[in-house]
């Protein structure tokens, strides 16, 4: 499981605009004290409002891991960062990665990291060892977040809800299953790169037995109806062993993202997450609604949450708008 040491500096390198710096945007807004500042190149075109820092500027404020928090065409690790990687290597930074391409991959990189005792993280890849799932019954409570489809919240509402949990004085835990969710998070498992036979035991690792009383809030992935991604929801259905489902949704999607398939009904997604995830544990529910609601007016948002919650007699809650005090609520008949 990779671990990650923080502080991060932000690398946001040459990026093109604001939604390429996505996933440095996601560790400012939900782990900012883990962030010294960010490093642009001359060219970039965006900011998280941090302060802009040099590599030797950010050591010096306790900086230890130079993070790669922007998106590239095709996921590449571009030739202009380079010699930024190398200078940070020189200081004594780990450097870690959610792209596609590997830093493990780039000769000279891989080489000054293993001579300097270095880490070099590539976060969407998992290269640790995972045992099949067991399905066998372990302490401590579980949540976790699914969806009508990919890209709908889930990762935001499972981080609205500890934080929730723990401003109650909660035991709770966010367990990234994401690139995003474990540089915010600082450890997980990307389980969309785990080999198939070993999601569920992936996230039985992540999610581990517990006090009674703790509740780990797993990050979802994907759609049991989405014809891409359908595997690894299901193994994190099986592996979470849940015992509160949350049902996301965005309803202005007329098809999957991606694909040319029509969107599930919210009723027919609820019904197969329900059966799949009571096979490692029967006693599975679903316990509130986390629907992104960004398109809608907030008369419209408004209506629309009473309607689901008048439809599935739970409670339904955009994170942003209305927060999440009321999944935490519900969380206590579990």
């Amino acid at each position: 499981m990779i671990n990650l040491q923080a502080p991060y500096l932000l690398f946001l390198g040459d990026a093109k605009d604001q939604l390429a710096a996505k996933t440095a945007q996601g560790i400012k807004d939900w782990r900012p004290e883990k962030c010294v500042g960010q490093l642009r190149l001359w060219d970039c075109k965006a900011t998280l409002g941090l302060q802009d820092m040099t590599l030797q500027e950010a050591w010096d404020k306790g900086a230890r891991t130079l993070v790669i928090g922007v998106a590239t065409r095709g996921g590449k690790i571009s030739a202009e960062w380079h010699d930024c990687i190398m200078e940070a290597l020189d200081i004594g930074y780990h450097v870690a990665s959610g792209l596609h391409a590997r830093l493990t991959q780039i000769a000279d990189v891989s080489k000054k990291a293993a001579d300097k005792g270095l880490d070099l993280f590539d976060v969407r890849h998992a290269d640790g060892t995972f045992e099949c799932g067991s399905g066998e019954k372990r302490s401590g409570k579980r949540v976790l977040a699914v969806g009508t489809d990919c890209s709908v919240g889930k990762m935001y509402a499972t981080l609205a809800m500890e934080c929730a949990m723990l401003a109650r004085g909660m035991k709770a835990t966010f367990r990234a299953t994401g690139q995003t969710g474990i540089f915010i998070a600082g450890s997980g498992v990307s389980v969309d790169a785990v080999v198939s036979d070993f999601i569920s035991g992936a996230v039985e690792q992540i999610a581990p037995a517990n006090d009674p009383d703790h509740w780990d809030l797993i990050e979802g992935q994907g759609s049991l109806f989405h014809p891409s991604f359908a595997g690894v929801s299901m193994g994190l259905l099986h592996g979470a062993q849940a015992d509160a489902l949350i049902m996301c949704h965005e309803p202005t999607r007329k098809t999957m993202r991606g694909v040319d398939y029509p969107l599930p009904s919210i009723e027919d997604c609820m019904d197969l997450n329900l059966r799949c995830a009571r096979l490692t544990n029967p006693n599975a529910k679903f316990i509130g609604l986390a629907v992104n609601t960004s398109a809608l007016s907030e008369a419209e948002a408004t209506t629309y949450l009473q309607e689901l919650s008048d439809q599935f007699g739970l409670p339904a809650v955009d994170p942003v708008r209305t927060g999440v005090d009321a999944l935490v609520d519900a969380l206590a008949s579990c």
